[in-house]
């Protein structure tokens, strides 16, 4: 076999050995899956095998399904009539269950030795052995059924083995929320029998394949009875009850995936097991003839996998690694820019005006590896080590064996320019000149550079060590060697890039200035505030408009604003942002979250929204009656969809893929869409643009639809289809 491995020793025990060759993470392929139950044929017909003990090559136990392989089961599917199609995805999905369940009623013992990732397929493969066992001195292992952050649900009986071992209730817990857990938790809720140490793992699972020939699954055995109760069990009511509202909550009815795994449990709870499987298959068929779940599967896993691998690189450019960076300007900004580079084992040289700021842009370092070390997800030896690669100082003489440099200083453009001439005297040849704006168009800071085709835009998102965007902006001069660096950089952080052309505001924050000024609109036309921020998250943003204003700072928006109106004059900022900007920092001095007062009162975790916003209303007051809240999601989403397009359409962004994933990374564009071009891509670009027609007869040039745009709809095209570089789902 080309996935596994078989050796059966003296007591007819079978080891059976996960282990894909060129890979160094077992998946669950169709190929592997077909293995599966070659091998499991051959345990069931073989008299000499006793029992089995499941494992995977060292370190790697399964990190689940190839989802692409999702995406090749669709795309033959897409060719036939719905009915056909729906029939061949049903059996499709339902292979999978048989050859687990014909693993766990083959009347062998059957153990899971897990001594590395097990998560989503890869889990479920252990839930159908009937006993499982982990090495607790492997601090990266994780378990769990992650599915639904995807947009799927577990398809391999995850969706029924789980709560008739756990209950409802964990189960929910996990699934709902695709909660990743240690094996310590996992060994307390129930999931895992056992744990013991790495070398002794295959033989203390081989020993209990001796010690017990007759192993059945609980629901296999008589009198099964499901902990804490089913769905109508006076307790396991109780569950199901809070279940439902729960969810809508959390999720504003936007995912169905998770309204499914629900239903699976639900309905799955009330039969036999081999009834909720075929519930489950049921579910799973339907959801992925979904759009939400293509979409999330190609944008949120497959484009982003590629894209953190350096998918956006040049042709022609190797890859390189970045061994030391500068960063310039030790603030918020900068100091995160220093911890995540020396989390990844890079070596930084923090850089300020003063000892005093470099020292404190580093203490920012020591604050968060503190955290880390108090929760015990890191030792305070390899906290130190970390916090050794940072160097806080004001000499930029350290800059002279750097691979790259980052400048976070504030939003000046003679600044910049400043530290730009003072770096270069002491840079490399080959180093690549990096510029955190957020605004600034990168070819005119590039003027200041002796060197412009080494310069580049490296835009970071706030907070830094959460975020996981990073915008690389090319100028007019800029290099494929300098993007491919830009590109080394981010990827060896652990971040995901994007390549975009030079703009004011770039991709990310056009969109997002779409999102806060259309908050900002409705505010000035007088809708109440809750309204919107509510509105905004039912739409499936993760705040509100006014909210994301607050946290990356009302000053911030003030000080682009003003660099706006020094580079293009005061008539070229136009629209209902500017007087609200202005009035919130020169007359009440409201900043945001960074000094408790924004749109919101802040007090500590708590945050009400601030009364003072009546001013922004018109003079007739409030509207009466006020829209209905599909009418301000419509005019949130479809006002930064328009932006995303016309970026498009000026070659602002060139991959959908880069759009799409920026859009969920950077801004939380609702990701049950797949990003913001699989948006109108679902809804079609005919419907689209007729939408957008009618938002633009009573709104301003935020609904003009691009040229692009209306051919695209003429024609009934695609972005993926048009532009698109990936054969993913």
């Amino acid at each position: 076999m080309k996935h596994f491995k078989i050796e059966t020793d003296k007591d007819g025990i079978a080891l059976v050995t996960f282990d894909s060759p060129d890979v160094t993470m077992n998946l669950l392929s169709r190929d592997a899956l077909t293995e599966i139950g070659e091998w499991t044929d051959m345990i069931v017909n073989d008299d000499a095998i006793k029992g089995v003990v499941v494992t995977g090559k060292p370190n790697a136990f399964c990190a689940g399904a190839d989802l692409s392989g999702l995406g090749e089961i669709f795309g033959e599917a897409q060719k036939l009539p719905e009915d056909e199609r729906k029939a061949l995805l049903f059996e499709e999905f339902s292979g999978l269950h048989k050859v687990f369940r014909k693993l766990e009623t083959c009347g062998k013992p059957v153990a899971a030795a897990i001594n590395g990732l097990a998560l989503g397929g890869g889990f479920e493969i252990t839930l159908a052995c009937h006993y499982r066992i982990a090495s607790n001195d492997n601090p990266k292992i994780k378990l769990g059924l992650p599915e639904a952050m995807v947009g799927v649900l577990p398809g391999g009986g995850g969706t029924q083995r789980m709560p008739r071992l756990i209950g409802a209730m964990n189960a929910f817990d996990l699934m709902l929320q695709g909660k990743m857990i240690k094996v310590d938790k996992a060994l307390a809720l129930g999931l895992l029998h056992d744990a013991c140490p790495a070398d002794e793992l295959i033989g203390k699972a081989k020993a209990w394949v001796k010690a017990n020939p007759d192993a059945k699954q609980p629901w296999d055995q008589e009198n099964f009875k499901i902990p804490g109760g089913g769905p109508y069990h006076p307790a396991g009511y109780q569950t199901f009850a809070a279940a439902s509202p729960m969810l809508r909550k959390n999720t504003m009815g936007n995912y169905p995936s998770q309204r499914y795994i629900l239903a699976c449990v639900y309905e799955g709870l009330q039969v036999d097991f081999d009834a909720g499987i075929r519930i489950e298959t049921r579910y799973f068929t339907r959801l992925m003839m979904r759009p939400e779940s293509r979409n999330m599967i190609r944008s949120i896993f497959l484009s982003k996998q590629d894209l953190d691998k350096g998918g956006a690189r040049p042709a022609g450019q190797e890859k390189g690694k970045i061994t030391k960076i500068a960063v310039i300007g030790a603030g918020f900004m900068g100091a995160g820019i220093a911890y995540v580079s020396a989390m990844a084992g890079v070596k930084v040289a923090l850089i300020d005006v003063d000892q005093a700021g470099a020292d404190k842009g580093k203490a920012f370092a020591e604050k968060e590896l503190s955290k880390r070390v108090s929760r015990k997800r890191m030792d305070q030896e390899k906290a130190d080590r970390i916090l050794e690669r940072i160097t806080a100082t004001t000499d930029y003489g350290v800059m002279k064996d750097v691979d790259l440099v980052v400048e976070a200083v504030f939003e000046s453009r003679e600044l910049k320019a400043k530290i730009t001439k003072m770096a270069e005297e002491i840079l490399p040849e080959n180093a690549i000149f990096g510029s955190n704006t957020s605004t600034l168009p990168i070819t005119g800071l590039a003027e200041a550079s002796k060197r412009p085709e080494n310069y580049i835009g490296i835009h970071f998102f706030s907070p830094v060590h959460k975020m996981m965007l990073v915008e690389l902006i090319v100028g007019e001069k800029t290099s494929d060697y300098a993007i491919s660096r830009a590109l080394d950089f981010v990827t060896r952080i652990r971040k995901t890039p994007i390549v975009v052309s030079d703009t004011r505001g770039f991709y990310a924050n056009r969109c997002v200035m779409r999102y806060i000024e259309q908050g900002m609109g409705l505010l000035s036309e007088g809708v109440k505030p809750a309204l919107i921020e509510n509105a905004s998250r039912m739409a499936g943003m993760p705040v509100g408009p006014l909210s994301l204003q607050d946290e990356v700072a009302i000053d911030l928006g003030y000080k682009i604003l003003k660099q706006t109106e020094t580079d293009l004059g005061p008539e070229a900022v136009k629209g209902p942002t500017a007087p609200i900007i202005r009035s919130m920092i020169e007359n009440h001095d409201r900043k945001g979250r960074k000094n408790s007062k924004g749109f919101y009162d802040y007090n500590g975790k708590e945050k009400r929204l601030w009364p003072g916003l009546s001013e922004f209303a018109p003079k007739s007051g409030l509207q009466d009656p006020q829209p209905s809240p599909s009418y301000i999601k419509d005019r949130i989403l479809i006002a930064i969809a328009l932006e995303a397009a016309r970026c498009m359409e000026e070659g602002i962004v060139t991959d959908p893929r880069e759009a799409d994933v920026g859009s969920i990374l950077g801004w939380g564009f609702a990701p049950y869409t797949g990003g913001v071009l699989s948006y109108i891509d679902t809804m079609g670009a005919a419907a689209f643009v007729a939408r957008a027609d009618e938002l633009s007869k009573d709104m301003d040039s935020s609904y003009d639809v691009p040229d692009l745009l209306r051919e695209m709809a003429k024609n009934g095209e695609t972005f993926y289809g048009r532009f698109g570089k990936s054969k993913a789902a």
